[in-house]
C-alpha cells in the first residue's frame, strides 16, 4: 500500500499490482469514498459511496483449495451489506485495515 495523501480531511491510498490495482480515496470534506480500480490495463467502473455508509473494516481470510494457500485482504463493510475488498500485498493487509479504521474513527 502506498499512501498518496494523508491529511485530517483526506486519505488516498493506492494498492495492488500492475495486474490488479486500486486507488481508494476517503474524503471527509465531501463525506464520500471512491474506489478506482484497474484490471490488467483496463479501468473498471469506479465505486462511490458515503463515508457514513462504512460500518466497519476488517481483514478476511480466503482459502485457495488448489494451492492450499490462505490470502488475507482488508474489507470495507457497508451498512447495505456490501463488502468492498482492497487488493494489497499479503504483508500489508492488517496495517492497511488499521490505517483505514484510524482515519474513519472505527474501533478495531
Amino acid at each position: 500500500m502506498t499512501i498518496l495523501q494523508n491529511t485530517p480531511e483526506r486519505l488516498v491510498v493506492q494498492a495492488g499490482s500492475l495486474i490488479n490495482q486500486c486507488t481508494l480515496t476517503l474524503d471527509r470534506a465531501s463525506g464520500n469514498a471512491r474506489l478506482d480500480r484497474k484490471l490488467l490495463l483496463w479501468p473498471r467502473k469506479p465505486v462511490e459511496f458515503a463515508l457514513a455508509d462504512i460500518d466497519h473494516v476488517d481483514v478476511i481470510t480466503s482459502h485457495d483449495p488448489a494451492s492450499g494457500a490462505d490470502t488475507h485482504l482488508p474489507v470495507l463493510h457497508r451498512r447495505t451489506g456490501a463488502a468492498i475488498t482492497v487488493p494489497v500485498a499479503e504483508a500489508e493487509a492488517r496495517s492497511t485495515a488499521t490505517q483505514l479504521r484510524g482515519f474513519l474513527g472505527l474501533a478495531s
